[in-house]
């Protein structure tokens, strides 16, 4: 294998890939528009001493990252250098174990993704399994064990050189605030090879449930297990909690696992909501779950905060990749009347940074006489003691900071944006959408 894993087609394409995902620099500093040219003068070494078995992996940089619950998550970022190896590598893993994963393992896989995971649950549920088996696996990246991950490659990989250069990055060092700490366990959650070996070990449980018969869906370390009865997802969930422990040797967190009716299940950012109409029984709608709208807010106020040094055009342009992006995966859902209301604080918050931005009484003053306020009031609200979240709210800065002059500065509504990423969804009649179930309010809303 390693032979194809040192190929120039594959390296290239290796390369391209790593220089398309961008991401920040490992322990050595070289950035991701650095290295085409380093890596391109040191690959012939590089190969030399790959096959030798001199190769020599750098340190992993840890950076903690918050997560939505107030802890952070432990990112593993290996050097660029790194990454287009363990990318190459990826590559050629990839075709001997894609083949063989189940149908309904969505994560990090070609030509599959998120919505297809929420889609298949959705019509299971619609099927009448409402007794949900919700597994959430603890710290499943840092407990990796890596002796029984190298055994599973290793049924399919037999190439001695290939085994040890994945077992050297497994292995690698991590380098937290300037601290380098062993590592005995785990994968790190930010290589390109993490994802692939995370579907090679969960495909275990993934054979293992299909030859048990359960209905399931997997993306990632996220599984959740559908049954007809609260007592069959009982059984179910304590047979599958022995399995990961004993066979897999990974830990369930109990606080966030247990059996779940649908209204009380979240998967990737969905929930669900029963449809009350005649003849509709099992019958669920999806919906933004409230950590999915809490994370965009906290997104968008962190590009708004007025201590964030940035120009109005850079935010705006922040703000649009968050917008666009957030959308598109939340497409087709009823969410026009929270748009509205997530519309109204994000103008405000924007008016607040230009407020901001105004600093000196007197400039206040001018901008204000500029954007047609009177004398009399730009002066009195230029030299007014209340705060910017106070002032921004008040009709002074949404009479002349209007919605047309920031629609001028490029700023677009959430619902604006939705309706042009949705187009179809503003036909009352329309059904090319699956996830949506129309209203009457739809087409006044549009």
């Amino acid at each position: 294998m390693i032979e194809r894993v040192v190929h120039p087609y594959q390296l290239e394409k290796a390369l391209r890939h790593v220089i398309a995902n961008k991401g920040s620099a490992g322990v050595d500093g070289i950035s991701v528009g650095e290295i085409r040219n380093i890596f391109t003068e040191m690959k012939l070494q590089f190969i030399e001493q790959i096959k030798t078995g001199n190769y020599q992996v750098q340190p992993i940089l840890g950076i903690k990252i918050p997560k939505g619950n107030g802890k952070t998550r432990l990112l593993g970022i290996p050097t660029t250098t790194e990454r287009v190896w363990q990318q190459s590598v990826a590559q050629n893993l990839a075709v001997l174990f894609e083949s063989e994963f189940n149908a309904h393992s969505y994560g990090f896989r070609p030509n599959k993704n998120a919505r297809q995971a929420v889609g298949q649950a959705r019509d299971y549920i619609h099927q009448g399994l409402n007794h949900i088996v919700d597994t959430d696996l603890k710290n499943f990246f840092d407990e990796v064990d890596h002796c029984l991950l190298l055994n599973l490659v290793f049924q399919k990989v037999k190439c001695k050189t290939t085994m040890q250069l994945i077992r050297k990055w497994l292995k690698a060092p991590i380098k937290i605030n300037g601290k380098l700490q062993k590592r005995t366990k785990g994968v790190p959650q930010g290589s390109p090879l993490s994802p692939l070996l995370s579907n090679i070990l969960l495909h275990q449980l993934d054979k293992e449930l299909t030859r048990r018969g359960h209905k399931f869906v997997r993306y990632a370390d996220d599984f959740s297990i559908y049954c007809k009865s609260h007592n069959q997802a009982k059984a179910i969930q304590v047979a599958v909690e022995k399995f990961l422990k004993n066979k897999l040797k990974l830990t369930v967190n109990q606080e966030k696992s247990g059996v779940r009716k649908p209204v009380n299940f979240t998967i990737l950012g969905f929930s669900f909501v029963p449809v009350y109409k005649k003849g509709s029984k099992n019958q669920y709608q999806l919906v933004v779950a409230e950590k999915a709208w809490k994370r965009l807010k906290e997104r968008l106020k962190s590009i708004t905060r007025k201590t964030t040094p940035a120009k109005f055009d850079e935010r705006i342009t922040k703000i649009k990749e968050v917008q666009r992006g957030w959308l598109t995966y939340f497409r087709g859902t009823k969410i026009m009347g929270k748009l509205r209301d997530i519309d109204g604080w994000l103008r405000n918050r924007l008016r607040y940074c230009i407020w901001h931005d105004w600093k000196k009484p007197e400039r206040k003053r001018k901008n204000l006489i500029r954007l047609g306020i009177d004398h009399h009031h730009a002066y009195a609200w230029s030299r007014t003691r209340k705060g910017g979240w106070a002032i921004a709210q008040i009709p002074i800065l949404a009479t002349s900071i209007t919605l047309k002059r920031l629609k001028k500065r490029g700023c677009l509504s959430l619902t604006e944006l939705y309706i042009q990423l949705n187009p179809s969804l503003c036909e009352p009649s329309s059904t090319a959408c699956p996830y949506f179930y129309r209203s009457d309010l739809w087409a006044r809303w549009c």
